[in-house]
């Protein structure tokens, strides 16, 4: 299947890419931005799933590295999470794109829970939903929980949203000699232990044959090239 014939996708964004040029924090000018991409892409016909990161608030691995118990501290990431889904439900609702946010923790005062035939429902009916709160459980990414939720909701695809146009060999923001990848297959991002997602969500879009498709979320119109088989990406699925 090629980029171009995705019928649904699950997008996942980092938190930080809702700071915009700030250091904390969700910038509105940028989450108003970001939504603009996924209804431009709504409306080519797709039906679209949204996995954000909260590490713009608190990231859960960086509170347990300076002493808080882990799991504590991923339960807040995970709130953290919930928080950046209100937002781009807000964002895109402005714009005239129906959302329903759905939470792996419950709390009905704000979202709904991670229903799956729900979910598939809200994506029939031309809603987009974003799933929060990871997989509900810590000791695991958001990266897990994308894989999962694109699992569970049978995509097509997860195309992942950085701050880079790809995966490359080393980091290009420090090695000026850094290579993109066009494509790779996941035992080789595995096996060479390359930045795209962490282990357990690039070996659970392996074992459900999801292709991983990394491009970067910061180029203005780049979710819509990208998906139309125009945009630069690097694409991880079964071989090189």
């Amino acid at each position: 299947m090629t980029i171009a014939s995705y019928r649904r996708i699950l997008l996942k964004l980092s938190g930080e890419a809702l700071m915009g040029d700030g250091q904390y924090g969700i910038d509105p000018a940028t989450v108003t931005r970001m939504a603009g991409e996924v209804k431009a892409a709504k409306e080519t016909g797709l039906e679209i799933c949204l996995v954000i990161g909260g590490g713009n608030i608190f990231r859960g691995m960086a509170g347990a590295a300076k002493g808080m118990d882990r799991a504590q501290a991923d339960y807040m990431g995970m709130l953290a999470t919930v928080m950046n889904a209100l937002a781009m439900q807000s964002a895109l609702e402005q714009l005239g794109v129906p959302t329903r946010v759905q939470s792996a923790i419950e709390m009905d005062k704000v979202c709904e829970p991670v229903i799956r035939r729900r979910a598939q429902r809200h994506l029939e009916k031309g809603r987009v939903v974003i799933f929060a709160a990871g997989v509900g459980a810590p000791y695991f990414t958001t990266d897990s929980g994308a894989a999962l939720r694109a699992a569970e909701m049978k995509c097509d695809a997860l195309l992942k949203g950085t701050s880079v146009d790809g995966v490359y060999n080393a980091d290009p923001k420090l090695d000026p000699t850094a290579v993109r990848y066009d494509t790779l297959s996941y035992d080789r991002v595995l096996q060479d232990n390359l930045k795209v997602m962490d282990a357990s969500a690039v070996a659970l879009c392996r074992d459900n044959s999801i292709p991983i498709v990394v491009f970067s979320i910061r180029e203005q119109g780049n979710l819509a090239r990208v998906l139309s088989g125009e945009g630069t990406a690097t694409t991880v699925h079964q071989k090189d």
